[in-house]
């Protein structure tokens, strides 16, 4: 029986990659264009005003999600209907605080029509429960067990929209400090560029769809992007590992001889990981729910874009960046 060492291993390559660099670079570049376009479309947007348009968990408010009850599918029900009754509500005034103003509530409409999701200021017990008597007529009737009211506050959604920053500028410079010590420099900072590549295209991507959808992120969203950082780079520092074998291997040969051999060696490792990731998170997209469809969708989504950055952008860009040493022996 033979076995096949990274000393000879000397099958074919599957992906040239140097000879399609280019390509390569013209596709991150394109959806890094079009995703920091949607980022600052947001930004600018009187609605928004923020990269992203921001969910009740850092807004603060109410949300009030019902349960049609449906024997079989549930009569036709538009979001205008909903609105227009929310704006006919006569709220119960309590504890002496004004009223809230539902005329910019949000309502979706999920699974097919069978849920409603409603997003308005903050209510008291007593608001809620009114506003779900008042919608009784036009979208129920509702089950007794599938009706939930949440209400943050502002406070605690400022503390929590913070605390999301914070963490994920203490992981991204872990992620950073740990990379720069442990690899050469070269290595990492393309690992640096495949991570905000990565992160960047995943909120370009969620910020089009809060321009177009009325799409809100909320804190699964931040930790969908922690977790789509760790598998970046915990990729990307995979094929750089192959690419340092290759060199210690074949360091008479060209730096782009190589990386296409690293890359043909960890491509179908790559690609069997990433499907089988995929796998689960396909399961969550068509099963899970409505709490956990968008959370899978962000992960996917990072999944497919770090995968591409680490088995092609990165070490595509590392090709042309040649180490100190074999730069001052060609000089």
């Amino acid at each position: 029986m033979a076995f096949t060492s990274p000393e000879n291993d000397v099958r074919p390559l599957r992906f040239p990659l140097t000879s399609r660099r280019r390509q390569v670079w013209l596709v991150s570049a394109v959806c890094l264009l079009l995703s920091l376009l949607g980022i600052v479309r947001s930004w600018t947007d009187p609605q928004i005003g923020l990269p992203l348009r921001p969910g009740l968990d850092f807004t603060g408010g109410t949300q009030i999600q019902l349960e049609r009850s449906c024997s079989d599918s549930c009569d036709q029900l538009s979001t205008v209907a909903v609105e227009a009754e929310l704006q006919q509500i006569k709220l119960p005034v309590q504890d002496g605080k004004a009223l809230p103003k539902l005329e910019n509530a949000r309502v979706q409409l999920l699974d097919a029509g069978q849920s409603v999701v409603l997003r308005m200021p903050a209510l008291t017990a007593g608001q809620g429960q009114a506003v779900i008597e008042a919608l009784e007529p036009v979208a129920g009737p509702f089950e007794p067990g599938g009706q939930s009211v949440d209400t943050i506050g502002p406070s605690l959604g400022g503390q929590l929209l913070r605390s999301s920053l914070i963490s994920l500028l203490v992981a991204f410079t872990g992620i950073a400090l740990y990379i720069t010590v442990r690899y050469d420099p070269r290595y990492a900072f393309l690992a640096l560029v495949a991570l905000a590549h990565d992160i960047v295209i995943v909120c370009g991507v969620f910020a089009w769809l809060g321009l177009i959808t009325g799409l809100e992120v909320d804190s699964l969203f931040a930790v969908a992007l922690l977790t789509i950082a760790g598998y970046s780079v915990n990729d990307t520092v995979v094929v750089f590992d192959r690419i340092r074998e290759r060199q210690r291997i074949d360091g008479d040969l060209p730096l782009s001889v190589q990386v296409d051999r690293a890359v043909s060696a960890t491509l179908t490792r790559t690609i069997y990981t990433s499907g089988t990731t995929l796998l689960p998170l396909v399961a969550l997209i068509l099963f899970g729910g409505s709490t956990l469809y968008w959370f899978a969708i962000a992960l996917a989504l990072g999944v497919v874009v770090g995968s591409w950055s680490s088995i092609a952008l990165a070490p595509s860009l590392l090709s042309i960046w040649p180490s100190r040493s074999a730069a001052a022996a060609s000089a």
